[in-house]
């Protein structure tokens, strides 16, 4: 795993703690905060976006805007390349994120580029939906 060459301090290690645990949805700058508040180890909001700029920029964690009204979500990757390679389906009930691997969807990527030619970025590409888990609740 790629780590910030400067100062790691424990509330950073936290954070990325944080997110490693998390690393199979999406989650917000809320829910960083008020975990970190609970372990008793809080941050100024601030500091959380400017931590999460910088691992962003070092490609260890994704930053996902998903429309002008709320806020972004980040998710830690473990591979940048690997989700370059496929698209995502995020649960709107848990906010879990799949990586989808599709031979389907990769026709249809294909399609579009040969027929229309759009490139389609997978790697930003998300369908929203609810999850098998929630819906096996749900019944």
């Amino acid at each position: 795993m790629k780590r910030d060459s400067g100062y790691n301090t424990s509330q950073k290690e936290k954070l990325i703690d944080y997110l490693i645990k998390n690393k199979h949805r999406h989650t917000s700058v809320q829910e960083i905060d008020a975990y970190l508040r609970d372990i008793g180890s809080p941050v100024g909001t601030a500091t959380i976006y400017r931590r999460l700029d910088r691992l962003v920029e070092q490609g260890i964690v994704r930053k996902f805007v998903i429309d002008g009204k709320t806020g972004a979500c980040y998710q830690y990757v473990e591979d940048e390349k690997k989700c370059h390679e496929h698209f995502h389906l995020k649960c709107l009930n848990c906010g879990k994120l799949i990586h989808l691997s599709c031979e389907k969807l990769g026709s249809i990527n294909n399609h579009i580029a040969e027929r229309h030619g759009f490139v389609i970025d997978s790697s930003k590409t998300v369908f929203y939906g609810v999850c098998a888990e929630c819906s096996a609740e749900g019944e």
